[in-house]
């Protein structure tokens, strides 16, 4: 049985969306990792901070260069719990990260709306993982903002 598998780190990004959520940020949270090792644990944090770049794997990447002194992340992986938008895909291209698994599609902004060619060609992509527990995130989150 693994123990530090796929399934156990998107909860940790689901954590970090919940952790969103409670703040009034869109719920979504990423974390980075090398091998078993966390690097990055973060959550969108645009509206706490005023800035629109500050999108949980954005922040994520920032944490995790700095965590291993390099603007790279070529052995990493990227767990985030809603598909990147089109601008952390480009900065996702630019850290070289080995890895994206993200839960649930982003029908509307989601980098896969213009093609994998977004991320760097040696990035491996992955989705689904945890996807209903995602997306009823994302829809309690929206329909509760609409009343």
């Amino acid at each position: 049985m693994e123990i530090y598998g796929d399934e156990y780190f998107m909860k940790l990004a689901l954590q970090e969306a919940r952790k969103a959520e409670e703040m009034g940020e869109v719920p979504i949270g990423a974390v980075i990792t090398h091998g078993d090792r966390l690097l990055a644990r973060c959550h969108n944090s645009t509206e706490m901070l005023t800035d629109v770049t500050a999108h949980a794997e954005i922040l994520a990447i920032t944490s995790a260069s700095q965590n291993l002194n390099s603007k790279y992340l070529g052995d990493c992986t990227l767990y985030v719990s809603l598909e990147p938008c089109v601008m952390c895909a480009s900065a996702l291209r630019w850290s070289q990260i080995g890895r994206v698994v993200y839960a649930t599609a982003d029908e509307k902004a989601g980098f896969m709306r213009y093609g994998k060619e977004l991320l760097h060609p040696k990035t491996k992509l992955e989705m689904g993982i945890m996807m209903e527990e995602s997306a009823k995130l994302l829809k309690t989150f929206f329909a509760n903002r609409r009343r």
